[in-house]
């Protein structure tokens, strides 16, 4: 008992407490832009509601930090083909439909989107095939493997369809890829790849009318002012006029009169860069930053490939999310569903962020070898 003890304090200290008060700083920031942009019709909801996933994910990520990491390469294939099992639910028998994708299981009045849980699943099989591998991701049978366990449930995701999760699968995978050492024309490839199967979505019947209004709006918001290019052009209008100090916390003007749809969810950074200005947009920013410096910094410290792998895919899953909505808000992306991590509200979202923040904190934890 006290061996376990001992073991379990010098644990304790290879935790990167750093990288849980950013999380919980960034979520707290969160929700505050979350309550500015609900309080007006459902008082404290929101925010209450938010601050309940951040209580639950903290414990969620405390929980994984008492098993080791790689454990759960022994129930790699449970987790993945679970995931798939959710997916295919999702499509066939309690399919809800939000904002025109059927992304959403809703059973009585609980709902959540499984995507998000298939996701980790999907890296935590693609780093054990890896780990199995030795690294070797080149040999063309690997790599093939691989990118089998990649498709099958970005093709569930086509068929709801969530371009949205879809591209954040496809990065999480890129990302894995390039850290494991393909072969850069392969990943050249790729691209076009993806390319090509975009061209033949664009003009087949998955892809609806509303969501080529949706993604090529951004292009040219004037075009349809009052219609698709309305949320860009409002958001554009609140950060634009914020200045360096923004307007003041629960003072925005698009935002508080309700220009903004989805202002709490999808365009969150819209609250944030109207009532915070440019200096409330660098602070979130620089946050994201460190967070993701000292993940990058944990997966490289990986004492084997499947913590490696594991890390890097969560992380590039969050970078493309960062990256994305930041740049859908002010006109630089296409406007997508995808949330901003620990900003935006959401439990599904929320509660497998936090589960990516675990599982890459239980790497680092375990990086070196404990001596007694």
């Amino acid at each position: 008992m006290l061996q376990k003890i001992a073991v379990n304090k010098k644990l304790v200290k290879e935790v990167d407490f750093l990288s849980i008060i950013i999380v919980t700083i960034i979520v707290v920031f969160g929700s505050l832009n979350i309550y500015s942009a609900t309080h007006m019709k459902f008082g404290t909801y929101f925010l209450k509601a938010q601050l309940l996933w951040l209580i639950v994910g903290i414990v969620i990520v405390f929980l994984i930090l008492l098993f080791d990491y790689s454990l759960i390469k022994n129930y790699a294939h449970i987790i993945y083909w679970s995931g798939i099992f959710l997916l295919i639910l999702n499509d066939t028998v309690f399919k809800s439909t939000i904002n025109g994708a059927s992304s959403w299981m809703k059973i009585g009045s609980f709902q959540f989107q499984p995507s998000e849980f298939a996701r980790l699943g999907m890296i935590i099989m693609i780093a054990k095939q890896l780990d199995d591998m030795e690294g070797n991701i080149n040999n063309i049978r690997n790599f093939l493997k691989l990118t089998m366990y990649a498709v099958i449930p970005m093709i569930l995701l086509l068929k709801q369809p969530d371009m949205g999760m879809t591209m954040i699968y496809f990065f999480s995978v890129l990302g894995m890829y390039f850290i494991a050492g393909l072969n850069l024309k392969v990943i050249g490839g790729g691209f076009l790849g993806l390319v090509a199967l975009v061209t033949a979505i664009w003009n087949s019947p998955l892809m609806q009318e509303y969501w080529k209004t949706r993604l090529t709006s951004f292009l040219s918001p004037e075009s349809d002012e009052l219609g698709s290019g309305n949320q860009l052009i409002s958001s554009q209008i609140g950060i634009g006029s914020s200045g360096f100090f923004g307007k003041g916390f629960l003072k925005g003007t698009q935002v508080g009169g309700g220009f903004v749809p989805e202002a709490h969810t999808d365009f969150i950074f819209s609250v944030v860069g109207e009532e915070w200005g440019i200096l409330g947009a660098v602070f979130l920013i620089i946050l994201y930053s460190i967070l993701i410096y000292r993940f990058i910094k944990i997966s490289k410290s990986s004492k084997d490939i499947f913590g490696s792998v594991m890390c890097i895919g969560i992380i590039s899953a969050m970078l493309f999310s960062i990256f994305q909505n930041i740049g859908m808000t002010i006109g630089i992306m296409p406007i997508t569903g995808i949330t901003l991590p620990f900003m935006s509200y959401g439990g599904s979202s929320m509660i497998t962020n936090f589960m990516g923040v675990g599982l890459i904190l239980s790497v680092g934890m375990r990086r070196k070898k404990i001596n007694f």
